[in-house]
């Protein structure tokens, strides 16, 4: 990694072209189990701005992660959920992923929760990897959910303390 530092900040409504943007780009079965989504479709359209980061590598936006409760039930208040995290190709290997990881474990912890909770396919290992370095383990495996170009691929759940000293 070299260059600057990401920068993170809450997002913006105004963000929302760039953020669908990336989702355009970064979009890719081995990766989501979601259909394309459009680059036009409104990104705030089920989300709000309140839930998402964005991270911004020389003034530009470079990527996003999602942080939002894991369950609509006040007995699961305590555990959230990153929900999404992308990071523009042109962005990728500079650190921005990491940045966002530690800024949504910090969301999460500033909301109250004691678990940071993420899903991922077992056809992205590369994120698996990142996601381990993080401290995120994995809790279970829903073997085959996900019947993506002709194969069945896991769903991965990984959970990350935010209890522990390293939080």
């Amino acid at each position: 990694m070299s260059g600057p530092a990401p920068v993170l900040r809450p997002a913006a409504a105004e963000d929302g072209p760039a953020l669908a943007r990336i989702d355009a780009e970064t979009w890719s079965p081995a990766v989501t189990p979601a259909p394309r989504f459009s680059p036009d479709r409104p990104f705030f359209a089920s989300c709000s701005p309140a839930d998402v980061l964005v991270a911004e590598l020389d003034g530009d936006v470079a990527g996003y992660a999602r942080v939002a409760p894991h369950l609509p039930l006040s007995s699961a208040a305590h555990v959230q959920e990153l929900k999404a995290l992308a990071v523009a190709p042109a962005a990728q290997g500079r650190g921005v992923g990491r940045a966002l990881l530690y800024g949504a474990r910090d969301l999460a912890i500033r909301r109250g929760a004691r678990t940071l909770l993420l899903r991922v396919l077992s056809s992205n290992p590369r994120a698996i990897a990142l996601y381990r370095s993080a401290g995120y383990e994995t809790e279970g495996v829903l073997r085959g959910l996900f019947h993506l170009e002709g194969r069945y691929v896991d769903d991965v759940l990984m959970a990350l303390d935010l209890t522990g000293p390293g939080a």
